[in-house]
């Protein structure tokens, strides 16, 4: 039994059915929350609400079609009569290759998903939450939001356009007492990571393994859990005055962070122009 820090709230997740969003619930949940879990994945989402309990139900949901996402929040308010917590987790990789050969259906498919379905998940949770004056809406960015050449061009565009719809939607919400922010993680180790790197999904232990070894922390891959445990923070009272806010789960990689760090330890003269060293 955790502390009990969303005693009394109630979550929307999307893409709950597994990796970020399964760990997600199950962090929510056993911090005291309801939840209304939505996924494409129906088996696995309902036997994840089932896994929780009661006071977590299962709706299967397409986050490109406006209505599913709607569907989700209804059921919140019909079940518990509240929305405290929306969490636009549900995502894809997508388009991947180079741009001049990126076929334009694949380009919309996942713009679709990674943008629309994320906008759609703001809209109707601030129509609630604007009338209950309270809510923490979360949005799923990622590294490749903050900086490029992580990541395929659909899924960057994507992930940067999120944090601007984050930045955007908690400048407009804060007056209604309704914070936005969004999290951003580095390559974790998740079924949809397993599958871009070693095209298998069920291969999360050993994609971890990968990753740990080319982490910034050595040996110390990032996790679901991780990303789960920054949604706790920004879903509880705990930030309360934190809105606009894009926190990143990745070891230091945007702010320059690599395995192959430049030289810290020893000194050399410092180096100028055309070759020259020295003051």
């Amino acid at each position: 039994m955790g502390q009990q820090r969303l005693k009394g709230k109630v979550a929307v997740i999307t893409g709950a059915a597994s990796g970020i969003g399964a760990a997600t619930a199950r962090r929510f949940k056993n911090e005291g929350c309801a939840l209304i879990l939505g996924d494409i994945q129906s088996d696995l989402g309902h036997d994840l609400a089932h896994e929780l309990g009661d006071r977590a139900f299962f709706e299967y949901c397409n986050v490109t079609l406006e209505e599913d996402v709607k569907k989700l929040v209804d059921r919140a308010l019909s079940a518990f009569g509240q929305l405290d917590i929306m969490f636009n987790n549900a995502g894809i990789v997508g388009a991947k290759g180079p741009i001049d050969q990126t076929p334009a259906d694949e380009w919309r498919i996942t713009t679709d998903i990674l943008i629309n379905g994320v906008f759609y998940g703001v809209k109707h949770a601030a129509a609630v939450m604007k009338e209950q004056r309270s809510g923490s809406i979360i949005n799923m960015s990622s590294v490749a939001g903050v900086m490029g050449g992580l990541a395929p061009h659909a899924y960057t565009t994507a992930k940067h356009a999120v944090i601007g719809l984050t930045t955007s939607a908690s400048a407009e919400l804060c007056q209604h007492n309704v914070r936005v922010n969004a999290i951003a993680p580095f390559s974790m180790a998740t079924p949809m990571v397993a599958d871009a790197h070693l095209q298998d999904h069920h291969a999360t232990d050993e994609v971890a393994k990968t990753l740990a070894a080319n982490s910034p922390l050595p040996g110390r891959a990032g996790t679901a859990l991780d990303v789960a445990n920054a949604a706790l923070w920004l879903g509880s009272d705990e930030s309360g005055y934190t809105s606009g806010l894009t926190l990143t789960t990745d070891a230091g990689v945007t702010t320059g962070s690599m395995v192959r760090r430049p030289n810290y330890d020893d000194y050399v003269p410092m180096q100028k122009e055309a070759g020259n060293r020295g003051v």
